[in-house]
């Protein structure tokens, strides 16, 4: 085999969950595969992509092939041209923000240092709609109904929710991901969006109460990482957030959203109108179901 190593791709993140949740994902995923790994960043966050493979140089002796897995559930603008622009690849299809390819100055494009390798560098695809993911939103929902103060029969309903993307494949992964799980679910169903994308979760959840009598309602963040949608976003939404401190919040957020991306990010954050019992548990975070399904993703890459 030759010398090579894995790159984990994130995000990256001015909030500190990110990196926590990244830097757990990465110690499991070496603690199962003996393997040298880094995990790169994006932007704001370090070591970045070109710094993970200067790590992985130092680390690996003779270094000549590096795996690089983004670790996203859903292909979108990040994962199909900006992580392979950063690590010196053709971009696999047109940027939308900016079709001609030159990027301003100050864009996480232009800023990034660029990758010293000469050996092959394969890019993975991320995630998708696994359908390992199942057992991840199955094991939320049983830890929820430990939580519930209501009793067992309480008319329980379930809302899956995504980011949303400015490209078709997050709505693809998760309507995929979601007519899986509605296949292997008893509960009333449906899925929302955090935003760029409807149904939005406000639309979602009125659509699921008038069709169907709901006294419990378990909202399933798919997401990796916590950040400002699953701290503060999508609680606010949810209307679990009175009484909290917004503060710690406020400092992030305009810089959260300012993403380079050239447009503004419309949050609706309308609370909902829902007096039943509302169970919001965590995102995936390093759970071992998500760190099988990439070392599944590396050995067949291998």
């Amino acid at each position: 085999m030759s010398n090579y190593a894995i790159i984990l791709i994130s995000h990256g993140s001015s909030l500190p969950y990110g990196e926590e949740t990244f830097s757990e994902i990465k110690d499991k995923f070496v603690n199962k595969t003996g393997l040298p790994t880094e995990v790169g960043y994006m932007k704001v966050s370090s070591p970045s992509i070109a710094g993970a493979v200067e790590n992985l140089k130092d680390e690996v002796e003779d270094l000549d092939r590096i795996i690089a897995l983004p670790v996203f559930l859903a292909p979108g603008i990040h994962t199909n041209i900006d992580i392979p622009i950063l690590l010196g690849l053709d971009p696999l299809e047109e940027d939308p923000r900016c079709p001609d390819g030159n990027y301003p100055d100050e864009h996480y494009l232009s800023i990034a240092d660029d990758v010293d390798f000469d050996g092959e560098i394969v890019l993975l695809p991320p995630i998708g709609p696994d359908d390992d993911l199942l057992k991840f939103i199955d094991k939320r929902i049983e830890e929820m109904l430990t939580d519930s103060e209501l009793d067992e029969d309480a008319k329980t309903g379930v809302l899956l929710v995504s980011h949303g993307s400015r490209l078709k494949y997050n709505k693809e992964f998760i309507s995929s991901l979601f007519s899986k799980f509605e296949k292997t679910t008893n509960y009333p169903c449906s899925f929302g969006f955090m935003e760029l994308e409807k149904p939005s979760i406000p639309e979602s959840i009125d659509k699921l109460l008038y069709e169907n009598e709901i006294e419990r309602l378990i909202v399933v963040p798919v997401f990796i990482a916590p950040g400002v949608h699953t701290t503060n976003d999508i609680p606010t939404i949810l209307g679990l957030k009175e009484g909290h401190s917004h503060e710690h919040h406020h400092h992030h957020h305009d810089h959260d959203h300012n993403h380079d991306h050239g447009h503004d990010h419309h949050h609706d954050l309308t609370t909902i109108d829902f007096d039943g019992e509302i169970l919001y548990p965590e995102p995936i975070k390093a759970d071992d179901i998500l760190i099988d399904i990439l070392v599944k993703k590396v050995n067949n890459a291998l």
